[in-house]
């Protein structure tokens, strides 16, 4: 049996995000803070980067902090323009500040187009970097359905887990002993 007080605290948070292609060809398009090379950007008041808003989306989440909107709104000039990685520097820093810590996250972005199979390892290790925990991240095609199939925009999905610091307890089986 585990004893009640021993139940680790961990966290699933779970975020999304959604950009569709900007029809400005010098906006460059940023995934996990690696520029993607020969690629249309996104529309959006920052650097658009899909994948880092869906982070922090699911960061925030896990630690019932709200939502990336809630802490950087785009109605917020000072936004404009900001990257995407910075707003994830600063979500992590809230986790810091909640004493929690990132177990690892996981990651699928959806686009019929570019391809990313070169890119991935890259932007693996970066957010790896970044976050100081494992990060998975995979690419997959809508395979022609819907807006993203039409290869209207991006889409990503990202899980995280997270701990709160100094409550993951052993959880091993304990055997009590009979009485003597």
């Amino acid at each position: 049996m585990v004893a009640p007080d021993s139940t680790p605290s961990f966290r699933v948070g779970h975020g999304f995000d959604v950009h569709r292609y900007s029809d400005d060809p010098d906006r460059q398009l940023v995934l996990g803070g690696v520029v993607i090379e020969a690629a249309p950007g996104l529309e959006g008041h920052s650097d658009s980067d899909v994948l880092s808003h869906a982070m922090s989306d699911a960061l925030l989440g896990a630690a019932a902090l709200g939502d990336l909107g809630g802490h950087f709104p785009d109605t917020d000039p000072s936004w404009a323009g900001v990257r995407s990685l910075e707003l994830l520097e600063r979500v992590l820093s809230m986790l810091e500040e909640q004493q929690m810590d990132v177990m690892n996250a996981d990651c699928t972005i959806i686009c019929e187009r570019p391809s990313l199979s070169e890119d991935i390892p890259r932007i693996a290790r970066q957010l790896t970097s970044l976050v100081g925990a494992p990060v998975s991240v995979k690419a997959k095609r809508a395979e022609g359905l819907g807006a993203l199939g039409r290869v209207e925009g991006i889409a990503c999905l990202c899980v995280v887990l997270v701990t709160a610091r100094g409550t993951a307890r052993d959880t091993r089986l304990e055997t009590r002993s009979a009485p003597s």
